[in-house]
């Protein structure tokens, strides 16, 4: 367990310098059969193998394993399944893939069960504030923690950029009693979580609002979002063009981490936006 936890301290330092230096893309994997673009693609252990091969190869700084579709309207599925997904698989992709892990889960067991066996850092939905234990967890194994703005309902009313920096306050104050480490914190604003449209522009927007007032990463996840089919009338295998705008438009705003499906040509647009930064 010493062996797996130094490796994996090792793999989380290597990923939050990449962070800190420039920007990172975080690969999309979900293993699930329902997931709202990819869903039952990568659901079997050879399919998902290959696809962590193809991110990593492709430009990928992480990949984020997904066993729990989180689309709106979902069908929430327990720790048990959640973790019957992902037993066959793990640990072959830690062993056989030189590149940092994450989980993206709410649930404490399942974090546990994922960090046991190499993955570090924990991607969830829900900021700490869903599952008591999971501050604990994520402090006890020393993980990193992606913390995501969330919301049951949404609130048309709602001034969304202060009721994300309500939830973050709440989150951090979590992490900060559970021994979480502020520096292997990131803040995700949480595109299509509990927003309208209008709202996840205003949120997208505040990158810079959020990155200046916290001092921490800011992760964007919009990749083939609905967001891109109300704004651009497209299907979802035809939202690139949308998701690589609201990526390049964030970056600019301050965004540090971009998770997405499509990471070569995420790739490319960056080492264009970097070449006119350095011009």
């Amino acid at each position: 367990m010493l062996a797996v936890a130094t490796r994996m301290h090792a793999k989380r330092d290597a990923f939050l310098r990449v962070v800190a230096e420039r920007r990172a893309l975080m690969g999309i994997l979900n293993v699930t059969p329902d997931s709202f673009s990819d869903g039952g693609k990568f659901d079997t252990v050879e399919a998902a193998l290959t696809q962590a091969r193809a991110l990593v190869e492709s430009g990928a700084d992480i990949v984020d394993i997904g066993a729990e579709s989180t689309r709106p309207g979902h069908t929430p599925i327990s720790s048990q399944e959640e973790r019957r997904r992902l037993e066959p698989l793990l640990a072959r992709l830690i062993a056989g893939i030189d590149a940092p892990f994450s989980i993206d889960t709410y649930k404490a067991d399942t974090a546990r069960f994922a960090m046991s066996l190499g993955v570090c850092v924990v991607n969830d939905i829900w900021g700490l504030q869903k599952d008591a234990a999971m501050a604990d967890a994520v402090a006890e194994a020393g993980a990193a923690v992606v913390v995501m703005h969330n919301r049951d309902d949404k609130d048309a009313s709602l001034d969304i950029v202060a009721d994300m920096m309500r939830f973050f306050d709440c989150s951090l104050e979590l992490a900060r009693r559970a021994g979480i480490l502020q520096a292997h914190v990131m803040l995700d604003p949480g595109i299509g979580f509990g927003k309208t449209n209008e709202q996840n522009l205003r949120a997208l927007r505040a990158t810079d609002q959020l990155a200046s007032a916290y001092g921490l990463p800011v992760l964007i996840g919009v990749s083939r979002k609905s967001l891109f089919g109300l704004l651009l009338g497209a299907d979802v295998d035809a939202r690139l063009v949308g998701t690589i705008a609201a990526n390049l438009a964030t970056a600019a705003r301050g965004a540090r981490i971009f998770r997405v499906h499509d990471v070569a040509e995420h790739k490319g647009a960056f080492a264009v936006l970097d070449a006119i930064d350095h011009a």
